[in-house]
């Protein structure tokens, strides 16, 4: 298994304004741009050749990860001129792809956060003999996903919407966004328009008679395409909940990256992330957050869960929980933004302009 391909060209508006100045797979998820993660965990499964799908900010790639050479790898990098979707972007990437037609070729989705056995899913696919071979993992509440039931030998038996009703729910096991193809497959798919492989490729496949094989693997998976998991995600790869070997430092309470400075007082836990240049001042109690590189945080405030754009300022004694605030953004002493709030990137809050509680 030597080549792969990284779908990283979606706008990622679920995430804004994380996304406005800053592409979904390059926002900074432990320290590095989440894209750093997957990057390291295919080569440690013995992938070398990645081509990058990209579209939206494109040109961000590219200058961050060069070559590729530095992470032990040879990165190319495709555009798309119009977003062709996950279909559409496998095949327009075929051409710099250097695998025989019968050969397993690599696909992750760029938003998705795993702890596959990238190794065990190719092997899979090879002692199937298998067309597509899928990541599936289990989940709680389908309702959300799209499912994918099997039979006892692992063979995708349909894909299947969203369910309605409880009755519509055959089976726990989604579609987890990993794949293997065999690269004579990729070249079936049309070219030059959009194409879901969720919602076209897969089902005309399996319609013909191809041998679609999964392959449930529920050690640790998290969808990022929120702000809240997006948090999430980052700060269990701080506390070694989701495995990485691109972390940069020791798996612990807190990560602290160079020229952060952080006052003796000051109280990181949860597996916050400080970014380089930021500071954390006396008193501040910050947990399960993100702080970008260049904000600071005031005397005081109380952060929960939250992430704060590169050079953010959140004032004295303002509390954020499961908040999101945009790049450049200042947040006046004595706020409360509580779950869910968004705050764009270079707006102002005045002091005390936004409250859940008295002011006394």
């Amino acid at each position: 298994m030597t080549e792969a391909i990284l779908l990283v060209g979606g706008k990622g508006t679920r995430l804004r304004p994380l996304t406005v100045h800053t592409p979904k797979p390059m926002v900074r998820a432990a320290g590095v741009p989440f894209l750093t993660h997957q990057l390291a965990r295919a080569r440690a499964a013995g992938v070398d050749h990645i081509v990058l799908a990209t579209s939206y900010l494109a040109e961000v790639f590219e200058p961050h990860f060069g070559d590729g050479s530095s992470l032990g790898l040879h990165l190319e990098y495709v555009t798309e001129e119009e977003p062709l979707g996950t279909g559409g972007a496998i095949r327009n990437v075929a051409a710099r792809l250097r695998s025989a037609p019968d050969d397993p070729v690599l696909v992750f989705n760029g938003d998705i956060l795993t702890g596959l056995d990238i190794g065990a899913l190719v092997r899979t696919h090879e002692d199937t003999r298998a067309d597509v071979s899928l990541h599936l993992t289990k989940v709680t509440d389908p309702r959300a996903y799209g499912l994918v039931p099997t039979d006892d030998t692992g063979r995708v038996l349909a894909f299947l919407e969203k369910p309605q009703t409880p009755e519509e729910i055959v089976t726990d096991q989604i579609n987890a966004g990993a794949y293997v193809f065999r690269r004579s497959v990729i070249d079936t798919i049309p070219q030059g328009r959009p194409v879901s492989v969720e919602r076209e490729t897969f089902p005309e496949l399996l319609a013909a008679g191809a041998h679609l094989q999964g392959m449930v693997d529920s050690t640790y998976w998290l969808d990022l395409g929120t702000p809240a998991a997006f948090v999430r995600g980052s700060a269990d790869l701080v506390l070694g909940r989701a495995p990485s070997p691109a972390v940069p430092g020791r798996c612990g309470d807190r990560l602290i990256l160079p020229t952060a400075r952080v006052a003796a007082d000051a109280k990181l836990t949860g597996g916050t992330v400080v970014g380089e240049g930021a500071y954390v001042a006396e008193g501040a109690r910050v947990s399960g957050s993100t702080i970008l590189p260049g904000a600071v945080i005031e005397p005081g405030a109380v952060i929960t869960d939250s992430l704060i754009g590169a050079r953010a300022r959140v004032g004295e004694r303002s509390v954020l929980t499961g908040t999101v605030i945009g790049d450049g953004a200042i947040i006046g002493p004595d706020n409360e933004l509580l779950d869910g709030m968004r705050i764009w990137c270079d707006a102002k809050i005045p002091a005390g302009a936004v409250r859940f509680s008295s002011d006394q």
